[in-house]
């Protein structure tokens, strides 16, 4: 099972203006996700890009990259361009690793491009971790996911779900010990053929709702296959304080591992 990963790197952050770019442990951002690519199993990398900037900096360490348009809504719409232009085939198992997630680790790309070959049936593949503090769950800013028997999704959310009726009306109280609660990691993966149909179809009522472009893909009848991560996938940037914690990791040796 071979597979691609395609990094959207995406200049104009509004919170962190040149985002991609901005230094981590001395080297740019960017280049740190793209070590964590190509140390997974992908037989390719690419990194998809606005701005020429980004596009002269992931050169400079030899990564191949795709100048794309400046219009895309989502890393999902990037991608969907950079697949015309190096045509690749329906079947082709490409994996979204976000250009600010400089600690993932390789074998969650593995596992989310291994989980999509082995179910035909799913359009999609994702990944999970278990929620454990009250203050995760209900946090807006860490998206949910409950699934059914058979580990595909059911929903994603801001709000807390599932909604546990009667122990959710006594306060602050510790989550309840016998409801599994998730968090969803944002990588994905999907096959050339369905991020093509994908792209095309307008965006859903619940996607707009909650700002999760996952949705989409519910909304249209078809199935993304959740599996719990194999690894904790270290943090993400998004704000300067996320920076400083991400350099305090590398420092340690504790990020992408």
């Amino acid at each position: 099972m071979g597979f691609c990963v395609v990094i959207p790197a995406r200049y104009g952050s509004t919170r962190l203006p040149g985002k991609p770019l901005l230094e981590i442990a001395g080297r740019p951002m960017i280049r740190h996700v793209w070590e964590r690519a190509v140390a997974s199993a992908a037989e390719e990398v690419v990194i998809a890009t606005d701005d020429p900037r980004v596009a002269r900096c992931a050169e400079d360490f030899d990564a191949r990259v795709c100048l794309t348009g400046g219009h895309h809504r989502s890393g999902s719409d990037r991608i969907a361009e950079v697949l015309e232009q190096l045509a690749w085939p329906e079947e082709r198992i490409v994996v979204n690793l976000q250009g600010d997630e400089p600690c993932t680790p390789p074998a969650l790309l593995n596992q989310v491009a291994e989980d999509l070959a082995e179910h035909s049936g799913a359009a999609m593949t994702t990944l999970a971790e278990p929620i454990r503090e009250r203050a995760d769950l209900f946090d807006p800013d860490v998206v949910k996911v409950v699934t059914d028997a058979e580990g595909y999704a059911l929903y994603f959310s801001r709000a807390p779900i599932p909604w546990h009726r009667d122990e959710f009306l006594e306060g602050d109280l510790p989550l309840p010990k016998h409801t599994d609660f998730r968090r969803h990691l944002g990588i994905y993966a999907y096959r050339a053929g369905f991020l093509r149909r994908y792209v095309n179809w307008s965006p859903a009522p619940l996607e707009l709702a909650e700002s999760l472009e996952q949705l989409r893909v519910l909304w249209h009848g078809e199935r993304i296959h959740v599996s719990r991560a194999v690894e904790a996938p270290g943090p993400g940037v998004d704000t300067r304080d996320d920076l400083a914690r991400v350099e305090a990791l590398l420092g340690a040796g504790r990020c992408g591992a």
